[in-house]
């Protein structure tokens, strides 16, 4: 495996703090003085990119990671052991299989009415929205947000979940359970609305806007202020990404296997991407 070149820094620079962090962590490497400069190298590029990331978080050494390192690894908390340790992640779970159950996953109009954006009625075979600004005099806010609880099958309440539950977590446990509160009502609110605006009147709902919402906050919070929490596992940003523009050419609908949000996820996306450059931007200059 070929060397890779992770700093060049000035003489001047102190990499003492640092270096003696990686033998802690009993990470191969050599420091080198090249054409007036100090070198640090490591076996292999997969290598040099946590190096260059652990050198963007600490750049003198963290003592509490030196520490980290000395104890024995912990096994993985049990799965009641992460509902205790994500009480915010679990609970907005727990709520959408409460709304998925009342509901019937979309099949009892009668109550799918108290969630959806706008009031509708069914007469026949059409259905009859309400306009959202009588909506709104009439006081009933809460359909703002209330969509993202509505699921429409088991498949779509199963995978929401699912991804929920991955970043819903990383997210309570890096930056807090009241930043994951206010994330998912913002996202929400995004979503909802963007689908209303561009898609128009229409029965809609699920988690997945609040989803594209909180990969935009996690990727780009990552990419500026680095850290293991929102380091998502290879391929699963692209596929996501992918999924989004095979849903846009409307294949689906196409294949008559249902309408999909394309606005609600766009909507999330977009504001999760501002939140994490503004995070990401913050935790930057903290450090």
């Amino acid at each position: 495996m070929s060397a890779v070149a992770v700093l060049r820094l000035p003489m001047q620079t102190n990499l003492s703090g640092f270096v003696a962090m990686l033998q802690r962590l009993q990470v191969p490497h050599r420091v080198a003085e090249e054409s007036g400069e100090q070198v640090l190298w490591v076996p292999g590029e997969a290598l040099a990119v946590q190096v260059r990331e652990l050198y963007a978080q600490y750049p003198h050494g963290s003592e509490e990671l030196q520490l980290a390192a000395d104890k024995p690894q912990r096994s993985m908390p049990g799965f009641v052991e992460q509902i205790k340790r994500n009480p915010v992640t679990s609970g907005v779970l727990l709520i959408t299989f409460i709304v998925a159950a009342i509901t019937l996953l979309g099949d009892n109009f009668e109550t799918v009415r108290w969630f959806s954006f706008v009031d509708f009625q069914i007469k026949g075979d059409y259905i009859y929205f309400a306009s959202l600004a009588h909506t709104m005099d009439s006081g009933q806010w809460w359909r703002l947000l209330t969509p993202m609880l509505l699921h429409f099958g088991f498949l779509h309440l199963a995978m929401n979940s699912l991804w929920y539950w991955e970043l819903g977590r990383r997210i309570e446990s890096y930056q807090g359970p009241l930043m994951l509160i206010a994330l998912t009502l913002l996202f929400g609110l995004a979503s909802n609305v963007a689908q209303y605006q561009l898609g128009g009147p229409s029965l809609f709902g699920g988690l997945s806007g609040v989803l594209y919402g909180l990969l935009g906050h996690c990727w780009i919070y990552q990419r500026l202020a680095p850290n293991a929490q929102y380091r998502l596992p290879p391929g699963v940003l692209i596929m996501m990404l992918a999924w989004l523009l095979i849903c846009m050419t409307g294949i689906f609908e196409l294949l008559q296997f249902g309408s999909i949000a394309n606005a609600a996820h766009v909507g999330g996306l977009v504001a999760g991407c501002a939140t994490g450059l503004v995070g990401g931007l913050m935790a930057r200059a903290r450090r």
